[in-house]
């Protein structure tokens, strides 16, 4: 499972507090389970945007694993605003989750 980023570093201290986002309904967190795509920073401006995607679009619990993803991005660069770029395409699926969720979900 790869996040694209235009700052791996950034990227790398980002993906640390994301390890903490669970999807409540799957038990897993947003980057094992592959929803996080790309989280690009202009340092700039300060501003993060993060472009995600949910298991569906209509998932019950896609509110909160959102709000998570900002709050927990928000943290760890408390100078910079982040945005969320929801998206359903490429649409989620089961190949996106990494070796250790996969080992979690007994696949």
């Amino acid at each position: 499972m790869e996040v694209l980023s235009n700052n791996d570093l950034y990227c790398t201290a980002a993906l640390a507090g994301l390890y903490h986002v669970y999807d409540p309904e799957i038990g897993l967190n947003v980057v094992d389970l592959g929803l996080i795509y790309r989280i690009d920073f202009n340092e700039s401006d300060k501003t993060i945007i993060v472009t995600m995607t949910l298991t569906t679009q209509f998932c019950p619990m896609g509110e909160s694993i959102t709000e998570g993803v900002l709050q927990s991005v928000s943290h760890a660069f408390k100078d910079y605003k982040v945005s969320l770029n929801l998206v359903f395409d490429p649409a989620w699926t089961s190949d996106r989750i990494s070796e250790e969720g996969q080992e979690f979900l007994n696949r």
